[in-house]
């Protein structure tokens, strides 16, 4: 996998939202429905998941030569990056299903692996053992296992785990959480990147809310 390098044009935008903006994570939720139906399709029609994965960003690499979404500003880009979310949230619920059903982990320490997991490439970014576009990508396929873990520990019935806490309540007060934190970043912009040399500190996020 080929580390891009990343030109971006002012005249050609980013195609994907912003992801501090509530359009992202909208679409985010409603792929990860299609990808939670999908999954269990590509499993049957296509085999290990893990392959269809890779050969997106064989295809999508050799194509454009990078696989930063900073660099999604036309179609084809856009959608090389939609079918690797597919194909990510169907290895994610295939990796979710694998640890906590096949290997029989339960709900609650497939999620605790999953913790663990999802920050290696977090680790090897910060001492430059892995280019950014592939911890991106690394990190963002263990979101959805990651999630869905807690989310079917909190949910489903304690004969297989879960807390039985019923999955419409979980699903709405993770809705409300998710609309809580969206909001609070669109509002503070704590989430944004400063400008080198530029001042920082609350007076100048006051000014900029």
């Amino acid at each position: 996998m080929s580390q891009p390098t990343i030109s971006r044009r002012p005249s050609a935008p980013v195609r994907v939202p912003a992801v501090i903006t509530p359009w992202f994570w909208a679409v985010k939720a409603l792929t990860t429905a299609m990808g939670e139906a999908a999954s269990d399709y590509m499993v049957k029609a296509f085999g290990p998941v893990p392959a269809v994965l890779a050969v997106i960003f064989y295809v999508w690499d050799r194509s454009e030569h990078t696989l930063s979404i900073l660099s999604i500003f036309n179609a084809r880009r856009e959608l090389f990056y939609w079918a690797t979310v597919l194909a990510t949230f169907a290895l994610g619920t295939a990796l979710g299903d694998l640890t906590a059903i096949t290997f029989k982990l339960g709900y609650f320490d497939s999620g605790v692996l999953f913790f663990i997991v999802i920050a290696v490439p977090a680790l090897a970014y910060r001492v430059r053992a892995l280019g950014s576009v592939a911890a991106f990508w690394s990190a963002y396929v263990v979101t959805r296992p990651l999630g869905a873990s807690f989310a079917d520990y909190l949910s489903k019935p304690k004969l297989i785990s879960g807390l039985n806490w019923g999955d419409a309540p979980v699903a709405l007060a993770l809705a409300a959480v998710i609309a809580v934190l969206v909001a609070y970043l669109a509002v503070t912009r704590v989430d944004m990147p400063e400008a080198p040399g530029a001042p920082t500190g609350p007076a100048v996020r006051s000014q900029r809310a």
